[in-house]
């Protein structure tokens, strides 16, 4: 019955802000209440692992360790994170239509055909790396490559109970998953000794538990919706696998260029400079960026699975309107959360190094209300582009993700050429005001089409 319920709520899409019923309005404020616990549980567990990682490990080993995750990001961006994106917009569709069994299986596709990219990924580039010279790297791409995977698999998961708006779920696995990554990596740094191989094993491992709980929740609380959702279905398997690659690809396509403008900012520290001041971007990274873009991020997990359950498949205009109008509350939030936390930075940046980082990496506080600018309005890009994605037409963000891309790579080595790590800092703070910048145009000319009928503007 519960979980009956719950599709039903999922399966709304037709009801105005005002239309909503103080049922609903209860059950989205315990929503809000388990994504706000599961994004700050997540949040306090970054930052606590930063500070004990960076003191566990010097910044020239932090820095290695970095590096590695460049591995990681990279199949992320390209491989499985569009995957799971395409599972969370056809979630509510394929509920909505009763054929959720059809959908699961065009996923299964869909994760089994990036598990491959993966794997045929990590080949390359561990035979790249033995005839290179390069065997001592060879352990940490590997264990980098097993992190992603399993944390692949744990997104995708995520997405799909969050698109059913299993937010208790979400919530237990976002927040444990957090603190179980650093609390791991420091016992494999206790046991196998301080190297950033050991680290990025913990990552692999706590990964590997977090899929586990997940996988138990997932056969509980979204399988047994496939008797009632299936009744009716001709198993269309085809026609959702389809859809969601269809969705997917330009994600993969725009998310190699993503990947090359993150990893370049410390591949390019490290060639101009050396790898402890990649060490200490990422600290400063990890301290300005990630907080702002996990509140964000909160405000993206509540709301997406509603924007597009309103949306639907994205071809009926006033549908689409509801959408716009929620979309533009939350880029809003979005916008004073970012503003709010440049201004904490400003006046006590150095009061949040000393307490999240060791001594040896504080040196870079005053750099920190940047960072956050830079994370901000690069999520409020982000929130910005859901009044896009609701329409299902994913290949309008090309231009934007990749010549914005192409842009940080080039900003991003010439600021470290020229002024090292504050250049770098730099490059990253205008790229994502040139990525909102574009974002907005585009979602105000798709406003401009759909005519009076889309209400509300950006």
């Amino acid at each position: 019955m519960r979980q009956d319920r719950a599709v039903s709520f999922v399966n709304n899409p037709g009801l105005a802000l005002g239309e909503i019923s103080l049922v609903r309005i209860k059950r989205l404020a315990r929503e809000f209440l388990w994504v706000g616990l599961g994004q700050a549980a997540a949040a306090l567990g970054g930052l606590a692992g930063v500070s004990l990682l960076t003191r566990a490990l010097a910044p020239e080993l932090y820095g290695e360790l970095a590096l590695g995750m460049t591995v990681a990001t990279l199949t992320q961006q390209a491989v499985l994170g569009p995957v799971s994106g395409a599972l969370i917009r056809f979630f509510a569709p394929a509920v909505e239509a009763g054929q959720l069994n059809a959908y699961l299986k065009g996923a299964r596709y869909l994760v089994t055909w990036a598990t491959f990219v993966v794997l045929g990924l990590g080949a390359v580039l561990a035979l790249v790396l033995s005839t290179t010279g390069q065997v001592n790297s060879i352990g940490l791409m590997i264990t980098a490559f097993l992190f992603s995977l399993l944390s692949g698999y744990s997104s995708a998961m995520d997405g799909v109970q969050n698109a059913a708006r299993q937010r208790a779920v979400v919530a237990w696995h976002q927040g444990i998953g957090q603190w179980l990554r650093f609390l791991v990596a420091l016992a494999m740094i206790g046991t196998l000794g301080a190297f950033s191989q050991a680290a990025m094993l913990g990552y692999a491992v706590a990964s590997a538990m977090v899929l586990a709980s997940q996988t138990f929740f997932f056969r509980r609380k979204i399988l047994v919706l496939l008797p009632a959702s299936s009744a009716n279905e001709s198993s269309p398997v085809g026609r959702w696998t389809r859809q969601m690659r269809a969705y997917a690809w330009p994600f993969a396509l725009w998310g190699v260029f993503t990947w090359a403008q993150m990893a370049s900012v410390r591949w390019a520290l490290q060639v101009c400079g050396s790898v402890s001041a990649v060490g200490l971007y990422a600290a400063l990274y990890q301290v300005g960026c990630y907080p702002v873009t996990l509140l964000s991020g909160f405000l993206v997990q509540l709301v997406s699975p509603v924007l597009f359950s309103r949306a639907g498949d994205g071809t009926d205009p006033a549908r689409m309107a509801q959408s716009y109008r929620l979309n533009v509350l939350i880029f809003q939030g979005s916008l004073a959360l970012t503003a709010l936390a440049a201004v904490v930075a400003l006046l006590f940046h150095q009061q949040i190094f000393s307490l999240f980082v060791a001594p040896e990496y504080r040196r870079v506080s005053p750099l920190l209300t940047l960072m956050i600018l830079a994370g901000g309005l690069f999520a409020a890009g982000q929130i910005a582009v859901l009044s896009l994605l609701s329409g299902v037409n994913s290949q309008a963000l090309l231009a934007p993700k990749i010549v914005t891309a192409l842009l940080g790579v080039l900003l991003n080595f010439a600021g470290a050429y020229w002024l090292g790590l504050n250049g770098v800092v730099y490059a990253v703070v205008a790229v994502s005001v040139a990525y909102l910048v574009w974002v907005l145009i585009l979602v105000k000319g798709r406003q401009r089409t759909q005519g009076s009928e889309a209400g509300a503007t950006l």
